[in-house]
């Protein structure tokens, strides 16, 4: 543990990252340089021949042709902003990024494509930005284009386009909303935010909160990759950028629109970049008052980054996101038919500063002090409902008598309840978790196609039973990790590495992971393009959240004696091993893509309550379950889920691009020892049918996972004008009413199987620009308005839309 104040130990890692900053290449300020580098296929191979061109801000500043090993070099290179054009017959044009040039030789290498639809470089997938045609791993690319195509205001609109996800509501916009990832938990997927983790200490994200606002790209990682990201990452990684400023003229992008239940959006951004610096600003405000009483959402949100180049070598940028968000929480509006008065604030800050340094053309580093605080204000003022006290001795508020109806057939009628008496009115809940990291990694070209990276990050998370008050729970974490890459001739490619992650709940945990890519046939012109087989293997981790570690068996037998503790270890991680093997086949000379795959994820030691009484068959003795009062957290839960995933993506021209998705998912709970699965509910009304109330039965699917799922999106650009049309597309899931009746009993369960109707989802974007600088739009969600339940009990949504206006002026 960390001697100090929590901000002591954050002035001290941050006086680490200056450092690394201050030793970095920066001392190359002269006014000439070379730029070099290499030009690529997408699979490694060197391309001889390449016509190279340096572009400037305004003009070329100088071109070449690549030598016989691909390699090319243009001297006398004033200071200033550049891009490099590689053109080469047979391939497709490539353009790098902007990046600035002060002086020495500053490397920039090139890789290019056959035909339209790109290969990606991504940067979950391994410890250095890889090529997606140079590994099997299944990562889905979510770029600007698909975003302003899309033209949602919130990120769950986009993800609903990765196959294997799942994207449960509990209502309209602003309500919870999870992420189910290839059949995991909603909390078993690692999101990151510029490289900072928002997910809650030991647990998930709501999705509801994230608006687009200044997003420029979004990638999600369909494994296990616990390896370079520790905790959390058990079915996958998404990962959130923040756009850059790129042009030399300022652009200022001002949209405003409004629709339907009262909704008001408006979007400011502005971005540029200024000789070595370059800078960008994006502030929303979006105001909705959804469908039914009670249902507002506000969110106000800013998201800026801001970089410099530092000599030749070092680019060093900072990030930040400010979310202010407010919530009408009516509940589970369609089981009561009465709205809740409660409401919920939430307010996140996600910043980071991190540093990128070329030291050769073989070494490069980055290190990033990254700080994540969110602070949660739930408020229930007053009881809602009717108070009912049938025995006599203390009631409570239950809500109108309502029939309830599963998708499988199955219907109840009767009064839940709403609000329980023995809660304080007005009812409030405060929580705060903050979480500073400190993450450096290195990456050396030992040969021609090998690499080895390594790295390490220390994490001090803290949480805060009052907001305003010292932190009642603090962790030190850190990991280490070491990952080679190798390409083995020009047809196969293998990532491997294996992560030590340290945690002051469990201890220490070790985590391999390898991904295999082979070709079978490389890329071509013809008909049928490259054939590439996958194979990806590996283990994730996720740490105990704060409330399960402090009534975990081992905390609460504190203070009993030696005896009892004898039989007891601290709480472990949670567990999944994951595999997938695939095939991914182009077509049409590089213009679409389909590629199949199987999965196969086992997730063990999952924590659940369990009672005093069934401790014993965890092998904890009976004075040590005596001790623990009425039970305690342990890892006894497991389940596994297999399926296949299906992905097409074509670019057929520069004007039309398609991404279509379909899933099959068999999950199934394989072990629990919680209370109400070892004795299940009994509604009297269907008899013989064992419900699980509050988590799903041994045997039986995981809540909220459904079978078949998949996504379509056309987007068409041509001209002044562009339509895209998205479907999303799930069906029944298994699910509990969660309720109990007036009189604490189960007459308002239904059967969980299928429970949770299935439903289609129509939306529909479209765009004119009479001139360049403006272009008016309407986006429609749920576009025949075919009535759905995101999540079963809530209401049924129905058509949205919006229309509005949107200002450009300035940019290159």
């Amino acid at each position: 543990m960390i001697t100090g104040s929590p901000d002591c130990a954050a002035l001290r890692t941050l006086r680490f990252f200056l450092l690394f900053v201050a030793l970095s290449p920066v001392a190359a300020w002269a006014q000439s340089a070379t730029v070099s580098g290499a030009v690529f296929d997408q699979l490694g191979a060197r391309l001889p021949g390449a016509t190279v061109t340096l572009l400037g801000e305004q003009q070329e500043a100088g071109n070449t042709t690549a030598g016989s090993d691909g390699s090319y070099s243009i001297a006398n290179v004033a200071p200033g902003r550049y891009r490099v054009r590689a053109e080469l017959s047979g391939f497709e044009t490539t353009v790098t990024a902007p990046f600035y040039v002060s002086g020495g030789t500053v490397t920039m290498n090139v890789s290019m494509v056959i035909g339209s639809l790109q290969q990606a470089v991504v940067v979950t997938a391994a410890a250095a930005e890889v090529s997606q045609a140079q590994t099997g791993a299944a990562v889905t690319v979510l770029d600007q284009q698909v975003l302003d195509a899309l033209n949602k205001p919130d990120i769950l609109e986009a993800l609903r386009l990765t196959p294997g996800t799942n994207i449960q509501q509990t209502g309209g916009r602003g309500s919870n909303t999870s992420i189910f990832l290839r059949g995991g938990n909603s909390n078993f997927t690692k999101v990151l935010i510029d490289g900072v983790s928002a997910n809650d200490i030991g647990g998930g994200v709501d999705l509801a909160q994230l608006q687009t606002t200044g997003v420029g790209r979004i990638e999600v990682l369909r494994q296990s990759n616990s390896v370079i990201y520790g905790s959390d990452a058990l079915t996958g990684v998404v990962s959130i950028e923040t756009r850059r400023g790129r042009t030399r003229v300022p652009e200022l992008v001002y949209t405003l629109d409004g629709g339907n239940f009262g909704t008001v959006h408006n979007d400011i951004g502005v971005g540029g970049a200024v000789k070595r610096f370059d800078y960008f600003s994006d502030y929303s405000f979006f105001d909705t008052d959804n469908e039914v009483p009670n249902n507002s959402y506000r969110n106000h949100t800013y998201a800026g980054r801001f970089g410099v180049a530092l000599g030749g070598g070092t680019d060093l940028s900072g990030t930040i996101r400010h979310i202010d968000a407010k919530y009408g929480n009516p509940n589970a509006f369609d089981l009561f038919q009465i709205a809740d008065d409660s409401t919920q604030k939430n307010r996140m800050t996600f910043g980071a500063i991190a540093a990128s340094s070329q030291w050769t053309n073989l070494v490069q580093s980055s290190v990033r002090f990254g700080v994540s605080d969110q602070t949660t204000n739930y408020l229930n003022p007053t009881a809602t409902g009717t108070y009912v006290d049938p025995f006599g001795f203390g009631g409570n508020y239950v809500g109108n008598v309502v029939t309830i109806t599963g998708a499988n057939g199955y219907s109840v009628t009767g009064r839940g309840i709403l609000d329980y008496a023995f809660s304080p009115f007005p009812s409030t809940f405060d929580s705060r978790t903050t979480r500073k990291t400190l993450s450096g990694r290195a990456t050396v070209q030992v040969a021609g196609n090998v690499q080895v990276s390594g790295g390490a990050r220390y994490e001090r998370e803290q949480g805060y039973d009052d907001p305003e008050a010292d932190p009642s729970s603090t962790r030190d974490n850190g990991g280490v990790f070491v990952e080679g890459r190798a390409g083995l001739g020009e047809r196969v490619y293998v990532n491997a590495g294996i992560g030590v992650e340290h945690n002051a709940a469990f201890k220490n945990a070790v985590i391999p992971r390898v991904s295999v890519a082979a070709y079978l046939h490389q890329a071509t012109k013809g008909a049928v393009g490259a054939t590439k087989l996958t194979f990806n293997a590996g283990k994730g981790i996720k740490a105990p959240a704060l409330y399960q570690e402090a009534s975990s068996l081992f905390v609460l037998l504190g203070a009993a004696s030696a005896a009892a503790r004898a039989s007891v270890e601290p709480i472990g991680p949670e567990r999944s091993t994951t595999v997938d093997v695939g095939i991914e086949q182009e077509f049409g000379g590089g213009q679409a893509r389909v590629r199949l795959s199987y999965f196969h994820n086992d997730f063990d030691d999952l924590i659940e309550f369990v009672n005093r009484a069934v401790l014993p068959r965890v092998g904890v003795s009976a004075e040590a379950a005596a001790a623990s009062g009425f039970g305690a957290y342990v890892n006894s839960q497991s389940f596994k889920a297999q399926g296949i995933e299906t992905t097409f993506e074509a670019a057929v021209s520069r004007s039309l691009r398609v991404m279509a998705s379909y899933s099959y998912l068999d999950a199934e709970v394989t072990k629990s020892l919680s209370n109400g699965v070892l004795s299940p509910a009994v509604n009297p009304t269907f008899p013989g049918v064992p419900i699980g109330q509050f988590s799903p039965l041994v045997g039986a699917r995981p809540f909220r996972r459904p079978p078949h799922s998949g996504s379509l999106m056309v987007a068409y650009a041509k001209g002044p004008a562009d339509l895209a049309v998205s479907a999303f597309f799930t069906g029944k899931r298994d699910g509990s009413t969660f309720l109990d009746d007036e009189f604490f009993g189960s007459s308002l369960l239904l059967p969980n199987k299928d429970l949770e109707a299935g439903y289609q989802k129509v939306d529909l974007s479209a765009g004119y620009r009479p001139i360049k600088q403006l272009r008016g739009f309407v986006s429609i969600e749920n576009l025949f308005d075919k009535d759905y339940q995101a999540s079963f009990g809530f209401p049924a949504l129905g058509l949205t839309a919006r229309a509005g206006v949107t200002v450009s002026l300035g940019g290159d």
